[in-house]
């Protein structure tokens, strides 16, 4: 559970605000390793405040750049950089805790109305999409710029990992993988078997068609 950087308080899921002191804190940058501030100021613009982002270096195989708004602590990723942060700060996990699933989920679960929101960089409204399918972390996405998370939802995702989540997800696809393979191949082999059938059917047709025309044309000329 994260802590007030003031008060050392325990805060709320999915809250950066601390309800004794009332001080706003950067959970997710917190749950991070180091970073630098390469530029003070991006050219990318935050979704929710309509200001200026700042530049972040989280310096992962050498250097990975990241968009941070100090207003709302929202996080703008790159097309494939959340994976890559997720991939090198939760490593080593095997096996899938369901009831810590459960529980991450249950505690970190909020209603938010539904609100969408423009990509920093063309502006376009990004879609809405359920991270790992299972985490819980509805991701704004825009396929062509990246992934805007509000603040807070990154350390749900490095406690979604951490308790087997993506591992569950990969599980998921490996079945739902072998279950399309399954389908294709009965849908191949019912194909097959039907078109083996047609053709045996018009062979049939074609003879007994052919055995009327005979027996018509003996009858004319007897």
């Amino acid at each position: 559970m994260s802590r007030c950087n003031s008060c050392s308080a325990p805060l709320l899921a999915n809250t950066n605000r601390c309800r004794y002191c009332n001080t706003r804190n950067d959970v997710d940058l917190h749950a991070l390793h180091s970073h630098s501030t390469p530029r003070s100021e991006s050219e990318r613009i935050c979704p929710e405040c309509n200001k200026a982002m700042q530049t972040i270096d989280l310096k992962i195989d050498g250097e990975l750049l990241i968009e941070h708004c100090n207003q709302c602590y929202g996080l703008f990723f790159d097309p494939g950089e959340i994976e890559k942060l997720l991939e090198h700060s939760v490593s080593n996990v095997f096996g899938v805790n369901f009831k810590h699933l459960l529980n991450i989920n249950k505690d970190r679960y909020q209603r938010k109305k539904i609100k969408y929101v423009p990509c920093p960089v063309c502006q376009v409204l990004m879609n809405r999409v359920n991270f790992g399918r299972r985490s819980g972390v509805v991701i704004d996405h825009c396929r062509k710029h990246g992934v805007w998370l509000d603040s807070g939802e990154l350390t749900h995702l490095l406690e979604w990992k951490k308790a087997g989540g993506q591992l569950l997800d990969k599980q998921s696809d490996r079945q739902s993988n072998k279950k399309r393979k399954r389908n294709l191949e009965s849908f191949q082999n019912n194909h097959s078997t039907n078109s083996i059938f047609s053709q045996n059917h018009r062979s049939s047709s074609a003879s007994e068609l052919i055995e009327s025309v005979a027996s018509v044309i003996f009858k004319l000329f007897n």
